[in-house]
């Protein structure tokens, strides 16, 4: 019986085919006389994509005189695919100027484009299009609009257009719902989720993916559990992407019983859920228990990617001891990802914080790619040590070569300031940070910049800049300038920092303890006898800890 070749074609797209079959394939094709065909150049285009090789597919669009509109959606989401935003849209606008117009899968492959390359910009200009092409009732370019502004922070954008479609599918529902919960607006997700219920659309395993990810407090713990019940009803408990992300929710709020339980009741975990379960750990404070799940998995044949070895490699890091550390870093050289940015630049911060600074320098010098986080990493580590000078230069070097920073590039600094006391320098930074490139101060700067003043002296002006804060002030920042007046015994602003900190709760004990040590320094010890009664104890030692190597290897 004979198969028109197209069949075999269109049966070998399903299968990933190597790039010396792609190759081969491609040859026949030309040797039959087919290669000016659309049809079979958009799919050999497909397979030279799938294998990343974007020169070879570029080649073939330009020698394939008659282009479709398969044709020109294949390349674009090839480049996307790629990060290669500026050719995606160069061959858009190319696309404009041609005999073919866009469908709805080019412009919903562009709108998918801008928000990973975060370009609200591109965004508005491409929904303008929609409109002008008359596709903004389409569902597929309707949902990846309100997926993309959503995801960009535009969430007034993203309710318009979920707003303006009269009847939505489940996809629509469910990327308003995600929407929201990108946003941690769980209320408004919850109110979503039941309005579509009542319109009889019945939520799927990513509508309760919505829901969940907008757990982030356990204060909301019981909503979560809800959710996680009708996720047994629907019966997508089971499904990865539904457990791993239940794992993360009770991982967040650290309940950790039921993440170990969700994560037991998975017949086969994947990568992605091993990793939530390590992540969590991890976050949870327990780094040894993160590692030995990490050679759980390894021993079971699991194997990791960049983004879990990165997080392993945060684990090593709040340890005192390097082996760890240096045996995942052999680990991500024997797996080829030890030049993956995430993973080098949890390497260097590894490395600087166990104690081997030498070390992590000398990966940030082999890299071959550096981002602002490579470049934060080795900041940050510079700081830590006090080599500030060393640190500004790398900060000069990045801008130099076009890298914008972030909050956590200036938090870098300006610890580094802290650490080597330099307090112009240390204003200079902090004015930059908002004057040039526009970052407004968070908690963690605020921080910084109170140990800068206060250890340096100026606690007034340390005084003054917590109260141009706005209420409430951050605990952290008044705990920065209590520590600032225990440094200088300054016992009367020491009254008023407590005051705010504490009120007539005293919550925090490595506070009380601070607070106890300056009063029975000042001979103070009525108050502090009453810190003892407040705090319901006659002992305010906070428990010691220590570690202890073992000599049993991690992988």
């Amino acid at each position: 019986m004979f198969i028109p070749f197209h069949s075999i074609l269109s049966q070998l797209s399903k299968l990933k085919l190597t790039i010396s079959r792609t190759k081969e394939l491609h040859a026949f094709i030309i040797k039959t006389h087919l290669s000016h065909d659309p049809f079979y150049a958009t799919r050999i285009l497909r397979f030279y994509a799938v294998n990343n090789d974007i020169i070879s597919a570029r080649n073939l669009f330009d020698k394939t005189p008659q282009r479709s509109i398969y044709l020109w959606n294949s390349l674009i989401r090839a480049y996307a695919k790629a990060h290669k935003f500026k050719d995606a849209f160069s061959l858009f606008k190319d696309m404009l100027s041609s005999e073919i117009k866009p469908d709805n899968f080019t412009f919903a492959c562009l709108i998918r484009a801008s928000y990973e390359n975060y370009d609200v910009h591109s965004l508005r200009v491409l929904h303008g299009a929609v409109v002008l092409n008359g596709l903004q009732w389409d569902f597929i370019c309707s949902s990846q609009l309100v997926s993309a502004y959503s995801r960009l922070g535009c969430i007034v954008d993203a309710s318009k257009v979920f707003y303006g479609i009269t009847e939505p599918d489940l996809v629509l529902w469910n990327s308003m719902i995600s929407g929201y919960g990108c946003l941690g607006e769980l209320e408004k997700g919850l109110e979503l989720f039941s309005r579509m219920q009542i319109m009889g659309v019945r939520p799927d395993e990513y509508t309760m993916v919505g829901l969940i990810i907008s757990i982030y407090d356990v204060c909301v713990l019981k909503i979560g559990e809800v959710i996680h019940g009708f996720c047994l009803k629907l019966g997508v408990e089971s499904k990865d992407h539904v457990s791993s992300l239940l794992v993360s929710m009770y991982c967040r709020v650290k309940c950790m019983d039921s993440a170990f339980r969700v994560f037991d009741s998975v017949v086969e975990p994947d990568l992605v859920t091993w990793s939530a379960l390590i992540s969590g750990v991890s976050l949870c404070g327990n780094s040894v228990k993160a590692l030995y799940l990490f050679r759980e998995m390894n021993m079971k044949g699991g194997k990791a990617d960049a983004s879990l070895i990165a997080t392993v490699l945060t684990a090593c890091s709040q340890l005192a001891t390097v082996q760890p550390g240096s045996e995942i870093h052999g680990y991500a050289f024997r797996h080829g990802y030890q030049f993956e940015v995430m993973v080098s630049s949890a390497l260097v911060d590894m490395y600087s914080k166990c104690g081997f600074l030498e070390m992590g320098y000398q990966v940030y010098k082999t890299m071959t790619f550096k981002n602002i986080v490579s470049y934060n990493s080795i900041i940050s580590c510079l700081g830590l040590y006090g080599l500030a000078s060393q640190a500004f230069q790398i900060f000069e070097k990045a801008l130099e070569e076009g890298h914008k920073p972030d909050e956590t590039t200036f938090s870098a600094l300006l610890c580094a300031c802290c650490h080597a006391g330099l307090v112009n320098d240390g204003r200079e930074y902090f004015r930059r940070m908002k004057d040039q490139f526009g970052i407004s101060a968070n908690t963690e700067h605020y921080v910084y910049m109170v140990k800068l003043l206060g250890m340096e002296g100026q606690l007034r002006e340390a005084y003054e800049l917590v109260q141009s804060l706005e209420e409430p002030v951050d605990s952290g920042i008044w705990g920065a300038l209590l520590s600032c007046c225990d440094a200088h015994r300054n016992y009367e602003l020491a009254d008023i920092v407590a005051y705010h900190l504490f009120g007539n709760k005293l919550e925090n004990s490595s506070y009380r303890v601070m607070l106890s040590k300056m009063y029975a320094s000042d001979g103070r010890w009525d108050l502090v006898n009453k810190l003892r009664v407040d705090s319901g104890s006659t002992k305010l030692k906070l428990p010691g800890k220590s570690w202890i190597t073992s000599k049993n290897a991690f992988l």
